[in-house]
């Protein structure tokens, strides 16, 4: 619309100059009028920014109008102004400048749940439980500020001061605390650990520029406790990096083995293989998709299946085949531009169809779900013409993600109303906060899940549980409470482990509801005949 509002307006002006000069034809042609514009839409933003009526901003034109043309490209196809960028930048980089605390939001105020280990909040004797009431002598507490507000206060480039006013239990008064800004990691590794004796599991959240590194260091700490099959979880992956996948993949393929190749308009076709110097050759893998593991991790998950190296796990992905290159431009803003498809070593391109546009192309998830693609393998209906073939001639298809080789549905056995509604309204999260806080003195001698959940065991965490989402506003349902209350508790218990001991404690718990993880574990433990 801003795009058709501006040639509207451009021929107003020019209709506009034609009537005033009269019958004879004295008017001159707009673009001839600016002889130094380079093109058609560089002329018509020059014209109304010199001859339209009121006074314009080009700027803001041209940042509504940039969006408008690539929405008629392809969906991954993105502008990012420059305001904009280095939010959307960090994610990849895997830093950025703060005060190193994770944290959350109880009852308006900011509640400490982790200190970052070497961080700057550590330094300065910050600890877990302590509430942020002030920052810079700005009372932020009770005002019912908003997550990202918080964020933007304590966050800033590393070497700038912030000054905190803290409040730690039982004391009444105010801590003050000067923290100096300091270069905070953002791990895309959430948690590596031992299943069994042989068996290890690491989840991946994105490919960004550390996460190559942080593999690898998972890998070492795995295979230094005899670690000889290797779950890799790629679940909720949206992505990152190519170049990071390609160089995962390699840990895991013999010398000279397709990885992946791409191809576009502007980029001849280029192989990428493996070079033998990959350290887990020998490891036996599973790789864990589904629905929302995309692009780079559907690579990784491509080269495994396609070249026979391990088995992939779960549901169909994504299905995103495109390769975008980030440009910079000369105002700080940046274009990420589809350059080429991405194929993997079969040939196929996963990438699905966006033709009707990109709402579509996003919905395309949740007609998935209506046809109950996520309950019944049979529901998926494949193309012959985008049949292809493995290394050892297995059939897989193209054209819409990557189908794993064991599909295992989604499991809602456990999933009532009542405890839709615990979950819409944070009520698990808040409770085990809660609790955690309250308890934080004889528990904080926990190191691992397993003590954590020996510990709760012992304990009546329901009972207080229920009670407390009653007050806040949920009716309790017996019927569906007998159905879902093994997973209520897991939930609870994974919670309450975060918040002593992050990831290390998290997915363990979780992992005994997860019949993905479970399938994988069975997978992994079976030999070879």
């Amino acid at each position: 619309m801003p795009f058709i509002f501006a040639l509207l307006v451009a021929l107003g002006v020019f209709i506009g100059r034609n009537f005033m000069a009269g019958p004879s034809g004295g008017g001159n042609n707009p673009l001839m009028i600016y002889p130094q514009a380079s093109n058609k839409l560089d002329g018509i933003m020059t014209l109304i920014e010199d001859e339209y009526v009121d006074t314009v901003n080009r700027q803001s034109i041209e940042e509504r109008i940039i969006p408008e043309i690539l929405k008629d490209l392809d969906p991954h196809s993105v502008y990012i102004p420059a305001k904009d960028l280095n939010k959307v930048n960090e994610e990849l980089q895997g830093n950025f400048g703060g005060i190193g605390v994770q944290f959350s939001m109880q009852n308006d105020t900011v509640m400490v749940i982790q200190v970052i280990q070497g961080g700057p909040s550590e330094k300065v004797g910050i600890l877990p439980g302590d509430r942020i009431v002030a920052v810079n002598d700005s009372i932020i507490a009770g005002k019912s500020i908003a997550t990202t507000d918080v964020m933007k206060q304590l966050r800033g480039e590393m070497g700038t001061d912030v000054k905190v006013g803290v409040l730690r239990r039982p004391n009444k008064d105010l801590i003050d605390f000067n923290i100096t800004r300091g270069n905070i990691p953002i791990y895309s590794v959430e948690v590596s650990y031992m299943v069994n004796e042989t068996t290890g599991y690491i989840k991946v959240d994105k490919f960004a520029q550390n996460t190559y590194q942080e593999f690898l260091t998972a890998l070492a700490k795995l295979k230094a406790n005899n670690c000889q099959e290797l779950i890799i979880d790629f679940r909720g992956n949206s992505g990152g990096l190519l170049d990071v996948a390609i160089r995962l993949c390699n840990e895991f393929l013999p010398a000279k083995d397709l990885i992946v190749y791409t191809e576009g308009k502007a980029h001849k076709r280029q192989n990428v293989h493996a070079n033998g110097a990959g350290t887990c050759q020998d490891t036996k893998v599973i790789v864990l998709i589904d629905e929302f593991s995309a692009s780079a991790s559907e690579i990784f998950a491509g080269a495994i299946q396609d070249n026979d190296r391990g088995v992939v796990i779960g549901r169909r992905s994504f299905g995103k085949g495109l390769v975008q290159q980030q440009i910079p431009l000369s105002d700080g803003s940046a274009l990420r531009l589809t350059i080429a498809r991405y194929h993997t070593p079969s040939g196929r391109c996963i990438q699905k169809s966006y033709e009707n546009g990109s709402s579509d192309y996003y919905e395309d998830i949740y007609n998935r779900y209506a046809q109950g693609e996520f309950f019944n393998q049979d529901s998926i209906e494949f193309n012959d013409s985008l049949k292809y073939t493995t290394k050892n001639g297995r059939t897989v298809y193209g054209g819409g993600g990557i189908m794993p080789d064991v599909f295992v549905a989604r499991d809602t056995s456990m999933m009532t109303d009542y405890f839709y509604k615990l979950r819409v309204n944070g009520i698990i999260y808040r409770y085990a906060l809660q609790y955690t806080d309250n308890n934080r003195a004889s528990m904080e001698q926990f190191t691992s899940a397993e003590s954590i959940g020996a510990y709760l065991d012992k304990e009546n965490i329901l009972a207080g549980f229920l009670n407390f989402a009653k007050d806040k506003g949920v009716s309790f349902n017996q019927k569906d409470y007998n159905l879902s209350k093994e997973l209520i508790e897991i939930e609870l218990k994974a919670y309450i482990a975060r918040n002593l001991i992050d990831n290390e404690g998290f997915y363990p718990m979780l992992h005994q509801v997860d019949e993905v993880f479970k399938e994988a574990v069975e997978e992994a433990l079976k030999t070879e005949s």
